[in-house]
């Protein structure tokens, strides 16, 4: 019998993805504004960039165990207690500046301080840009007060709690919330999965784990033993990885976890 219910955030109950295509094409549209250059083109480049430049810090093997992605690195303050997190802090306005400048570099513009103000754009924006799925709210509210349900995030503290912060009517659904950088590993790690079950009180065969991401959410729940619900909004394949459920909406969670 199903006790506990755990759940991804990003991709998963808010809409990370449109967060950040929104945010990079207003500021896009912004230099668009200055030079005669395409929008689209500029985020291409800025992504691209982006990319590279995260992967060569020596911060990268830190963020791929917590779980932070490069265009959190974009707008993310990192205010973390540690040593990875103080490095992080450091690194993120040279990291925000150097990303957007290239990006304008290889559209042939040579303006670093438009760059910086670029760079410095994209996080004020991104707050402003919280975008929830619309079957987010209809389910939690069917399943609060017939299930515990916890939060199993990864990511910077600081910056999941900014998330949570301009989604305030998120948090009140959850008896717990576990971000992976306050705890020291990300999904897939075994520990941060027991860590989850042990908060709730319950066995693993008591709770089941929603998620979109089948490298972190689901492989995470089948190493702990744990049963899955792959949240697969866009119909991709699931490879290698098999969840116990597949659903194609959140709304067809309910119905499953009443049946388990």
């Amino acid at each position: 019998m199903i006790k506990a219910i755990l759940f991804d955030l990003d991709d998963t109950l808010l809409w990370d993805e449109k967060s950040v295509e929104e945010t990079f094409k207003a500021t896009c549209e912004i230099a668009a504004k200055k030079y005669d250059i395409d929008p689209i083109m500029l985020e291409e480049k800025v992504r691209k960039n982006a990319r590279a430049l995260y992967m060569s810090y020596d911060t990268y093997d830190f963020t791929q165990m917590i779980g932070i992605n490069p265009f959190e690195g974009l707008w993310g303050n990192f205010m973390d207690d540690g040593e990875s997190f103080r490095r992080l802090r450091e690194l993120a306005p040279v990291y925000r500046r150097d990303a957007w400048t290239s990006g304008l570099n290889d559209l042939g513009i040579d303006d670093p301080a438009f760059g910086h103000e670029l760079a410095e754009t994209f996080p004020k924006i991104r707050r402003e840009m919280p975008f929830v799925y619309t079957d987010t709210f209809r389910v939690l509210d069917q399943l609060r007060g017939e299930y515990q349900l916890l939060l199993l995030t990864n990511g910077s503290p600081d910056l999941q709690q900014t998330k949570l912060d301009i989604t305030p009517e998120l948090v009140p659904y959850f008896d717990h919330i576990v971000v992976s950088g306050a705890f020291g590993k990300g999904k897939p790690d075994v520990s941060i999965f027991e860590h989850a079950l042990d908060l709730l009180s319950v066995q693993k065969d008591e709770a089941v784990m929603v998620g979109d991401n089948l490298m972190t959410d689901i492989l995470g729940a089948s190493r702990v033993g744990m049963d899955s619900v792959w949240l697969n909004r866009k119909q991709n394949t699931s490879r290698d990885i098999n969840p116990t459920y597949e659903i194609s909406d959140l709304e067809k969670l309910v119905p499953l976890v009443k049946k388990l």
